[in-house]
């Protein structure tokens, strides 16, 4: 039977994971056009990264319907139609994105916790004023 501790990690484990289904999709459509079961199936081959049916399926929809993933339906050899989705271009840099947003929390998480040295805080955006000479260029 499992105690209080082993559960409570369970728990965490799995809001984790629902975090990240999005960046974690994405970033298995990186490489590849791939269909869902096919997707479903890449993502259990690595340690802690399975997904159910009822989780991955939706987020699918919905990132297709916010034009991150295209889909395609292709006759199957035994079966319904497969669907299969590859990576847009505006799925690209939202994979980008959040790729970089996870290097920069990790890196923090692991400064906090002594394993890493601390990453630099992001530098702010120079003001728009017409002295700054890194803007020159920029005006018409």
């Amino acid at each position: 039977m499992a105690t209080a501790l082993e559960n409570a990690d369970r728990a965490w484990v799995s809001q984790l994971r629902k975090g990240l289904v999005e960046l974690l999709v994405l970033s298995a459509l990186k490489r590849e056009e791939v269909y869902g079961y096919q997707l479903l199936q890449k993502l259990a081959a690595l340690n802690g990264l399975a997904l159910t049916e009822s989780t991955l399926y939706p987020v699918l929809g919905r990132l297709a319907d916010d034009r991150l993933v295209a889909v395609r339906q292709v006759p199957s050899p035994a079966g319904p139609p497969r669907r299969y989705y590859r990576l847009t271009a505006t799925g690209e840099r939202r994979l980008a994105e959040m790729l970089a947003h996870w290097r920069q929390v990790n890196g923090s998480i692991e400064a906090l916790a002594g394993v890493a040295p601390p990453a630099p805080a992001p530098q702010p955006t120079p003001p728009s004023t017409p002295n700054n000479p890194a803007l020159k260029g920029d005006r018409p």
